[in-house]
C-alpha cells in the first residue's frame, strides 16, 4: 500500500505538469458545476406543466376589414361556426394564447375601503366565455364555470366575474378561500369582479415571466376587428381543420383574413427554443471540459510511466505487486482531483454568487460542485487505470538492465 508522502514528493519534483493539471481541474469544477446548475434550471423550466391539453389546442386569428361588420356580433357568429365543424371539441375567442410570447397582464385591488386596499400580484389576463375552460382543458378544482348568460360581449369594462389559477389565489389571499372574493380594476369600488372558480394550473403567454402560473379569466368576449380564437380538437382532425375553418368563415363572410393555426405545443417549442439552445451548448461544454481534464490526467500518467520506468521496475524488484503500482497512480490522481475539486468548489460558489447577482439566477446548490467532483473522480479513474495497468506490467528485469 503506497503512502501519500512519497507521492507528494514525486509530484513536487516536477511541479509544472501537476500544477497546470491542478489549475485545469479547478477551472473545470468551477465551470462545470455552474453550467450543470444552469442546465438543470433550464430543463426544469422547460418541463413545467402548463395545465393545458397542449397537443389538442391551437389558435387562429381573424381580421375583419369590412367596415360594415359589427365586430362583437360577427365574433359570436364565427365561434359558433367553428364549434359546429367536425372534430372540434370546444372553441372560444380569447385575448391571448398561452405560451405564445404575447398577451395581456394586469393587477387588481381588493379590500373593503381605500384605506384597507391591497394590490394583487401581476397576473396574465384572459378574456373568454363559458367554453374557455373546456377549450384549454384546464382542471376546475373549486367553484364553478361561467354560465352562458353571464358572458358579456364587448369591451373589458363589462367583466364582472373571474376564474383564477390556484397560484394566483394562494399568492393573493393566502389560506383564505378565494371563492367569493371581490377584486376591482382600479380603486376600491371600480368595476367589481367576483371570483367564482379556481383552476389547478393555467400558465401565461410568457415563459420567462416570474408570475407564469398566475392567471385570471374574465367573463367577456372582446369585440374588435382583429380577433383571436382558441380551438380544441381531436389531434387527427387538426390538419383538416386548418383547411375547413378558413373555408367556413369565408363562406359566411368573404371580407376577412384568417391566419395563424399554431398549436400550443408549437408555441411552447418556439418560446423555449433559447432555453433548449443554452442547455445544449452548456451540455456540450461540460462534456468537453470533463473529457479534456480526463485526457490531461491520462497524458500525465503516460508521461510519468516513461519517466519512471526504472523506478517502477525497481519497486517491482523489491516486491511491489501490480496492484501496488496501479494504486500509486490512482492515489496520485485522487490527490490532484480532491485538492482541485475543493478549490474549484469554492470558486464555483463565488462564481454562482456573481451569476445570481448579474443574471437573477437562483443560488447555486452545493450538490452541484460535489457531484462534479464525484463525476470527475469516476472519469479520471477510468482515464488513469489503463495506463496505470500498463505501468504495472513493467518487469523487474527492466530495472536491472538499466542499472
Amino acid at each position: 500500500m503506497f503512502q501519500i508522502k512519497p507521492i507528494l514528493s514525486m509530484l513536487m519534483r516536477n511541479k509544472s505538469g501537476p500544477l497546470l493539471l491542478l489549475i485545469q481541474i479547478i477551472l473545470s469544477v468551477a465551470i462545470v458545476a455552474n453550467a450543470s446548475f444552469i442546465i438543470a434550471e433550464r430543463v426544469g423550466l422547460i418541463a413545467r406543466e402548463s395545465g393545458i391539453v397542449e397537443s389538442e389546442v391551437f389558435d387562429l386569428t381573424v381580421y375583419n376589414f369590412d367596415e360594415s361588420i359589427i365586430a362583437h356580433e360577427q365574433n359570436l357568429i364565427d365561434v359558433e361556426i367553428i364549434r359546429n365543424l367536425d372534430g372540434v371539441k370546444a372553441a372560444t375567442s380569447s385575448s391571448m394564447t398561452p405560451l405564445s410570447g404575447g398577451g395581456w397582464s394586469s393587477n387588481f385591488s381588493y379590500g373593503t375601503s381605500e384605506e384597507e386596499r391591497k394590490d394583487t400580484p401581476n397576473a396574465a389576463l384572459y378574456y373568454g366565455d363559458e367554453q374557455m375552460l373546456s377549450t384549454l382543458g384546464v382542471k376546475l378544482i373549486e367553484g364553478r364555470n361561467f354560465y352562458p348568460d353571464e358572458v358579456s360581449s364587448g369591451g373589458p369594462e363589462l367583466a364582472s366575474l373571474a376564474i383564477v389559477s390556484a397560484d394566483f389565489a394562494k399568492d393573493t389571499f393566502g389560506d383564505e378561500p378565494a371563492i367569493g372574493q371581490v377584486m376591482y380594476r382600479g380603486n376600491i369600488g371600480d368595476q367589481p369582479m367576483k371570483i367564482i372558480g379556481v383552476v389547478e394550473r393555467l400558465q401565461s403567454a410568457w415563459v420567462d415571466y416570474s408570475n407564469i402560473n398566475r392567471s385570471v379569466i374574465l367573463n367577456t368576449e372582446l369585440g374588435s376587428a382583429f380577433t383571436r380564437f382558441l380551438v380544441r380538437a381531436d389531434e387527427s382532425a387538426i390538419a383538416d381543420l386548418k383547411e375547413a375553418i378558413p373555408a367556413a368563415l369565408h363562406k359566411e363572410h368573404p371580407n376577412r383574413v384568417v391566419s395563424g393555426f399554431t398549436t400550443i405545443t408549437e408555441h411552447r417549442n418556439s418560446s423555449y427554443r433559447d432555453h433548449e439552445l443554452m442547455a445544449t451548448v452548456l451540455s456540450m461544454m461540460v462534456v468537453l471540459l470533463l473529457l479534456i481534464t480526463s485526457l490531461g490526467l491520462a497524458g500525465m500518467v503516460m508521461f510519468n510511466i516513461e519517466r519512471r520506468t526504472k523506478q517502477i521496475g525497481t519497486r517491482r524488484a523489491l516486491g511491489a505487486k501490480k496492484r501496488d503500482i496501479v494504486s500509486f497512480f490512482l492515489v496520485e490522481n485522487y490527490l490532484l482531483c480532491l485538492v482541485g475539486g475543493l478549490l474549484g468548489g469554492l470558486i464555483a460558489v463565488q462564481l454562482g454568487q456573481q451569476l445570481m447577482t448579474l443574471y437573477s439566477l437562483p443560488k447555486l446548490e452545493l450538490i452541484y460542485p460535489i457531484a462534479t467532483v464525484a463525476g470527475l473522480l469516476v472519469l479520471t479513474t477510468i482515464a488513469v487505470i489503463l495506463p496505470a495497468q500498463k505501468a504495472a506490467k513493467i518487469s523487474p528485469a527492466t530495472a536491472t538492465r538499466s542499472v
